[in-house]
């Protein structure tokens, strides 16, 4: 059986008085996620390092009500919504095994601020939209705007968890920008010199 990778220093000082939720729902994602179709196989030795800790850096960026577009095992909204209990946040997911797979973590961890919906997110409308949208890993930027700016307030910010290529990706969206009138697009780079795997995330505003 492939090991699980231990649980870093970092994490407690990242989670803070959530910790032990944190410890939890990670012991529950290696036990279950890779018979689930959650996860990979490769991904239990990174566990923490690759997805724990690449989620839960972003926290502070956000506040009021959140929509994570494509929950899936609940990265990163399941791990946001741990560590930051005073925000609300609606996790959108389209497929049926993932939202029961989400719905149970709600419950056994004891998450009041999590809602969880079941849809795509084309097709998910909430009274006058979110204050913000994430996403982790969903698809490439052009294609992930006309699904998430569309879910926010005038005024409202998106926070995209990217890869290495997210100035590229910023870049290959000029048009979906301009379309969905957002400004101040940018890349954040979060955790260097407190995670080993840094994380970037594309910051932008929409304006009604």
């Amino acid at each position: 059986m492939t090991e699980v990778e231990n649980e870093p220093a970092v994490a407690a000082t990242l989670f803070g008085d959530r910790i032990d939720v944190a410890r939890a729902f990670t012991a529950h994602l290696a036990d279950q996620g890779e018979e689930r179709g959650l996860i990979g196989p490769l991904e239990l030795p990174r566990l923490w390092t690759r997805h724990i800790l690449n989620s839960v850096i972003a926290a502070p960026l956000f506040s009021g009500s959140v929509a994570d577009i494509g929950s899936g095992a609940g990265l990163p909204g399941l791990v946001l919504a741990i560590a930051r209990p005073d925000v609300s946040w609606t996790l959108i997911e389209p497929m049926e095994r993932r939202v029961t797979w989400l719905n149970e973590q709600v419950e056994a961890l004891g998450l009041e601020n999590v809602t969880v919906l079941r849809a795509r997110a084309e097709e998910a409308t909430i009274g006058d939209g979110f204050d913000m949208v994430t996403a982790r890993a969903v698809s490439a930027l052009r294609t992930l705007l006309p699904f998430t700016a569309p879910l926010l307030k005038d005024g409202g910010e998106l926070a995209l968890l990217k890869g290495k290529n997210a100035e590229a990706e910023i870049e290959a969206a000029a048009k979906q920008i301009k379309k969905f009138k957002l400004s101040d697009v940018r890349v954040e780079v979060l955790g260097e010199g407190i995670i080993d795997e840094t994380t970037r995330v594309v910051r932008a505003t929409v304006r009604g």
